[in-house]
């Protein structure tokens, strides 16, 4: 992708400037600059860490939000073996609530979402920009044709190693677990990232985040943090159940022999019951409003187009982590299936979700940034 704007990390960024120079579309071109622009910006106001606890001018909170991250991303390469690079050593203070905008669109009348091709990153279910107005202006265009679009904002990415990825004050302030979620989740993307495969990707990502915060916790936390990452988990995971119950009720409906009119008519219905199903959901959450932003755009197909891409395969990979026993040996497992075909790597996973616990739950989706 917090509660995370369900992360679709933006990762075509790492090819963009040479990409830029290869198209000759000028929307194409104008897409690619921006890109490269907007990441140019995130590396060049970066500073080291240190340089941020030193400087007076640095609040108490921000010098604890920093060594709180430091901490985490020691844990991360010290006990989960993830990549120790530049990655999460700088700070990067930016004037505006997300990192960048991405753009998620599906035809009127199904939920299998528009893909963009990009080098390296392969084909995705998302097109990414660092300015809203730029990432409407997109939307609308996309409308016009006749899609179902929506504008969500993203708090963190992976560059997959080719930049070293700052922290951010889009997510600086997240309570610790769930800043531990995200660095480990970011950086897993560095250890394996098949182009084209976003669900074996984000599984996979999201698999090692799971396992990375219970280790973590059980080495820093204390009882009201665990507390608070548990409720944290029971909302993202009942949010989650709601949004596949009507995924699964539109898939029904898109896939009957009805008439498009009738079609369209139970679309309306289910996305005003989701509504009314969300406030009941609220309302038992105490009046928690963190998933609020998903409905700040009437909802559509691009809402739920994503819902899965995160956590079909997570059982599967916390299985391999299982049978594997160390995160090393998980690492050079996950690449082993990473070599094989889609149609190969699908079916090995399948069978190692067959044998993973029911209880396994999975607690993400396409948001990298619900607080």
């Amino acid at each position: 992708m917090t509660p995370s704007r369900f992360s679709l990390a933006f990762r075509p960024l790492m090819a963009a400037a040479a990409a830029a120079l290869m198209l000759t579309s000028c929307s194409s071109l104008s897409y690619y600059t921006q890109a490269a622009q907007g990441q140019l910006q995130l590396l060049s106001d970066a500073r080291p860490i240190d340089d941020w606890i030193a400087d007076t001018g640095t609040s108490v909170k921000l010098r604890h939000r920093l060594e709180a991250a430091r901490q985490i991303r020691r844990f991360a390469i010290q006990e989960m073996q993830l990549p120790d690079n530049g990655s999460y050593t700088n700070y990067t203070s930016l004037k505006r609530p997300y990192v960048l905008w991405n753009v998620v669109a599906t035809p009127e009348l199904s939920l299998k979402p528009i893909q963009w091709c990009f080098p390296v990153a392969g084909c995705v279910n998302y097109r990414g920009y660092y300015s809203k107005t730029d990432a409407q202006a997109y939307a609308r265009q996309l409308r016009a044709e006749g899609h179902d679009v929506e504008v969500g904002g993203v708090s963190a990415y992976s560059t997959l190693g080719w930049f070293s990825d700052p922290l951010v004050s889009t997510f600086i302030n997240y309570p610790d677990a769930e800043l531990a979620r995200l660095i480990f989740h970011e950086l897993a993307h560095q250890v394996v990232y098949v182009a084209g495969d976003s669900q074996f990707n984000e599984s996979f990502a999201s698999a090692v985040e799971q396992a990375g915060v219970e280790a973590w916790l059980e080495r820093f936390g204390n009882p009201a943090m665990s507390a608070a990452y548990d409720r944290y988990k029971a909302r993202k995971r009942d949010f989650l159940a709601l949004l596949l119950r009507y995924r699964g009720e539109l898939e029904r409906t898109y896939k009957s022999m009805e008439p498009d009119a009738t079609k369209r008519a139970t679309k309306g219905r289910l996305f005003i019951a989701l509504q009314n199903d969300y406030q009941v959901l609220k309302a038992n959450w105490g009046g928690y409003a963190g998933y609020d932003r998903f409905f700040a755009e009437p909802l559509s197909n691009a809402h739920l187009a994503s819902v899965a891409t995160y956590n079909d395969l997570v059982p599967a990979f916390r299985a391999l982590l299982r049978r594997e026993k160390t995160w090393t040996g998980f690492y050079k497992a996950v690449n082993r299936l990473a070599a094989l075909d889609k149609k190969e790597r699908t079916r090995v996973l399948t069978g190692l979700a067959a044998t993973g616990s029911a209880g396994l739950q999975v607690v993400q989706r396409t948001m990298s940034a619900l607080p």
